[in-house]
């Protein structure tokens, strides 16, 4: 699994940073680590830090907060995506396809009005 960051995805100046070039096993370790890590124990989780994720041209830490933010940055280097316990409930449910069987779709894991997007994509593609 592979994380990196695209600027200027269309002419919006929209940007995604992407968690991409997995498969469903990777799938599903992913969506348990982030399962305990936010959901249980409430800690922060650094992604970077996960030995099956290499990061690219960023850094991603997910983070609970007070209401649900998305991802930011001040520098397009090291992003934090603060979301509230709930939306990261939401993010496992828009998660759970990729764990049922492998599949070269995609998925935007919240739908808030941000300029960086988080995508979710196995082969990369948007």
């Amino acid at each position: 699994m592979e994380l990196d960051y695209i600027d200027h995805i269309n002419a919006y100046g929209d940007n995604i940073v992407r968690l991409y070039n997995f498969d469903k096993s990777q799938a599903m370790l992913f969506c348990n680590i982030l399962h305990q890590n936010l959901i249980v124990d409430q800690k922060e989780l650094e992604l970077c830090k996960l030995d099956f994720i290499q990061a690219r041209n960023c850094s991603l830490v997910l983070r609970i907060s007070a209401t649900d933010e998305g991802i930011t940055s001040s520098d397009n280097q090291s992003f934090f995506c603060d979301m509230t316990k709930e939306g990261y409930k939401q993010m496992l449910i828009l998660l759970e396809p990729f764990c049922l069987k492998e599949t070269k779709a995609y998925q935007l894991l919240y739908d808030i009005d941000s300029l960086t997007d988080f995508l979710f994509s196995p082969n990369g593609s948007w």
